[in-house]
């Protein structure tokens, strides 16, 4: 299972602060059965790390680019990181 494992940061900008977007990805995250965090950067971006099988992590990551209704995405980083073996999501 740990061979199967992959992991993405992901930075977001644009309005994305103050639009639930952090409870927004962790519940898109939690649904999709994957691990990590999110949190609010001092620069206005929203941070993720996401933990998980491909396809679950593909799906967090494609939410991400959109955001919930109110957020107006305008940029989305993603890395590739080394998987840690993270369990649950948490909003930070």
């Amino acid at each position: 299972m740990a061979d199967d494992l992959v992991r993405r940061r992901v930075v977001v900008q644009g309005r994305v602060q103050g639009v639930f977007f952090r409870d927004s990805l962790r519940e898109r995250a939690r649904a999709a059965g994957v691990a990590g965090w999110v949190c609010n950067r001092s620069d206005g971006a929203v941070e993720a790390v996401v933990e998980g099988r491909e396809d679950d992590v593909g799906r967090v990551v494609a939410f991400a680019r959109e955001g919930p209704p109110r957020a107006e995405v305008t940029g989305v980083e993603v890395s590739d990181e080394a998987p840690e073996g993270l369990s649950g999501f948490a909003v930070r």
